[in-house]
């Protein structure tokens, strides 16, 4: 007979990602790790890492928390910060419980923080642990009281919970296998997966590209290495009626009348080409770019200023919207035309799968794990092959054929990433660990 797991089991999460005041695909990957725990019946601990003094009282610690989350970090340190910083000392570090009574209205972090029971944090958490490892060469622990029966660290961080089982989510080895497009430090970060992958209960990740990855790379046991895939916390669409108006007023733009790419500026993302490609395409329909800038952010972007004096032809049917509400950001996908999103080496490619779910026509690529999450379901195309590109995009606007059987099957092949099947997953894991 099956053994049946309690139903008031706890399951611990990091908020390393959903502190952060623009987020990232891995602070999406945090609340919908909490909304699947929650779907299986089993409640969640969060541990944050923001800079609330361990002296502040209890009452106040849930304003001091809920007014930082999301804010930017201060530019100047405190002489103070300074030499805590400074400091680490190699024992157990305790966590502070936060309690959450009511004393502040704390909707406007909903986007960020998920459904919790209990809420744990310590100053610099974070940062703590990556000079604690650089100094002792080894994870640091921390400890809550009655600690939860697994503690899910959403990213590689070189940190351990006390008196639980810790297993950690890879969502890729971007850094080694594209080592051009990232700003990590490699031989810290290899040194750090290594240790995860050495040191975890079990090691979970996103794509059976990602799960092949980290056993070529780093030598891991197979059986300790699961793919539970992902979903999205994409909002529903408000008013879809209303929505031509809204683009309008909002954006200036007209309903399936545009391209939109969407996602981090930076070099993995391939936007520098996909730009070009669209200038080569020479089509009327405007391409509209969401995102904030990253690492070598001017590169990508650099076509888009002036070249020898002068503006190049069709840059001014380019659009840059910055960062912006994922509410909005729901409004700018469900009207385009379609969305490009031809990534060098994705571990997922979140972006495309919202594309999907939306009913929106994709350009992806054929690298990475974008063919795992596209199925038939998108025009892929090499990201390095520029004339493909270019024909891609022309294809897209062109054919409304080609549109139309993107438009019915993206739906059906996302929805093998429901929120339900990433929840049967994970609660499939986490049993098989705890019988260990």
């Amino acid at each position: 007979m099956t053994e049946t797991l309690p139903a008031n089991l706890r399951i611990g999460i990091d908020g390393y990602n959903m502190a952060l005041p623009q987020g990232t695909g891995v602070a999406t990957y945090g609340r919908n790790l909490a909304a699947a725990i929650g779907a299986l019946g089993y409640r969640v601990d969060l541990l944050f890492g923001l800079n609330i003094p361990r002296k502040a009282g209890d009452e106040l610690r849930e304003s001091l928390f809920f007014g930082q989350l999301g804010a930017d970090p201060p530019h100047r340190l405190t002489m103070r910060r300074r030499m805590r910083r400074w400091r680490v000392h190699p024992f157990t570090h305790d966590m502070t419980r936060i309690s959450v009574a009511g004393r502040t209205v704390s909707q406007q972090g909903s986007d960020r923080l998920p459904s919790f029971d209990r809420l744990f944090n310590r100053a610099e958490l974070f940062d703590i642990c990556a000079r604690h490892f650089r100094r002792y060469d080894k994870f640091m622990t921390v400890r809550v009281p009655d600690p939860p029966a697994i503690m899910h660290w959403t990213y590689p961080l070189p940190i351990r919970l006390a008196g639980t089982r810790n297993i950690y989510t890879l969502h890729d080895l971007v850094p080694l296998r594209l080592p051009q497009s990232s700003l990590e430090d490699k031989r810290y970060y290899d040194k750090l997966v290594r240790a995860c992958v050495g040191q975890a209960d079990h090691i979970v990740t996103v794509s059976e590209k990602s799960r092949t990855d980290i056993i070529e790379l780093l030598q891991a046991d197979p059986a300790r290495i699961t793919n539970c895939y992902q979903s999205s916390d994409m909002p529903a669409l408000r008013g879809p009626d209303a929505l031509p108006n809204r683009l309008h007023q909002l954006f200036d733009l007209r309903m399936k009348d545009y391209f939109l790419y969407f996602g981090a500026i930076e070099p993995k993302k391939n936007l520098g080409r996909l730009i070009q490609a669209y200038l080569e395409a020479n089509i009327a329909t405007p391409l509209v770019i969401v995102g904030a800038e990253a690492w070598h952010a001017d590169r990508e972007l650099k076509l888009l200023g002036a070249a020898h004096g002068r503006k190049l032809p069709g840059v001014d049917r380019i659009r840059r919207i910055d960062y912006i509400p994922r509410i909005l950001l729901t409004d700018l996908l469900h009207g385009a035309k379609a969305c490009l999103f031809p990534g060098l080496y994705e571990g997922f490619g979140l972006p495309a799968l919202e594309a999907l779910a939306a009913g929106v026509p994709l350009l992806a690529s054929t690298t990475g794990a974008l063919p795992e999450i596209t199925g038939g379901a998108a025009l892929t195309i090499d990201p390095y092959d520029m004339d493909a590109m270019v024909d891609g995009i022309r294809r897209l606007d062109s054919d409304s054929m080609l549109r139309n059987r993107l438009t019915q099957h993206g739906p059906i092949q996302a929805d093998k990433f429901s929120l339900i099947r990433f929840s049967e997953r994970l609660g499939q894991l986490y049993q098989d660990i705890c019988r260990r």
